[in-house]
């Protein structure tokens, strides 16, 4: 009896756990799509997109000063730990006429960490106001057209999101002046994102393989 015990536990119980965890993958892997096809920002510049990427999409406004902190945080907490994957990226999008600004911005941002996929898009109000309405979400821009809220967009230019959230029911954006909303809630939706199109890309590649 004492043989047997001693194999299940180094045989089989690792591969309940295996299991256990797998399914777990499977199960709750996908974040919610909670919007389809936001509008897109081609038509504002057309060197950036969605398609094909995972999105973290922001609007600065036009007072680029009351934002830094907000960048910093999400720079650190987020863009640091996920950058080198490689459909990975930040866009901004800014008013026009702030352009100076978000070039020393750039410049301090740049000391931290490589800022190459952080990509900022200079609009009008009107497209900026296009482009936040479509996500429809129950948030809305401060009045210098900017708002301290990120959001995930999917390859498919899909918003992403919670839509059983402990705090916020559903739970569009994440809030980029506190930091326990970057670690505890944004990272983790940043995995699983990432990790559905691995699991995605695995399954593809082993059927071409049959």
């Amino acid at each position: 009896m004492k043989k047997a015990f001693v194999l299940i536990a180094l045989f089989v119980l690792p591969v309940v756990i295996y299991l256990f965890f797998a399914s777990g993958v499977y199960n709750f892997g996908k974040l919610p799509v909670l919007t389809q096809n936001i509008s897109s920002i081609n038509k504002i510049d057309p060197t950036i997109g969605f398609n094909d990427k995972i999105t973290i999409l922001g609007f600065l406004g036009n007072t680029i000063e009351n934002k830094k902190g907000n960048a910093f945080n999400l720079n650190q907490k987020i863009y640091k730990r996920f950058y080198k994957f490689k459909d990975f990226q930040f866009v901004m999008i800014v008013p026009e006429g702030a352009e100076e600004k978000i070039t020393a911005l750039k410049k301090e941002l740049g000391h931290l960490v490589d800022i190459q996929k952080w990509h900022f898009v200079f609009s009008n109000e009107d497209q900026i106001n296009d482009v936040f309405s479509s996500l429809e979400t129950n948030l809305s821009l401060d009045d210098d057209l900017g708002t301290p809220y990120v959001f995930i967009i999917d390859k498919d230019g899909n918003l992403r999101g919670r839509d059983d959230d402990e705090d916020d029911g559903t739970k569009f954006g994440f809030n980029t002046t506190s930091v326990a909303d970057l670690n505890n809630k944004m990272e983790d939706d940043v995995k699983i994102i990432l990790a559905e199109y691995r699991l995605a890309l695995k399954k593809n590649n082993a059927d071409r393989n049959k």
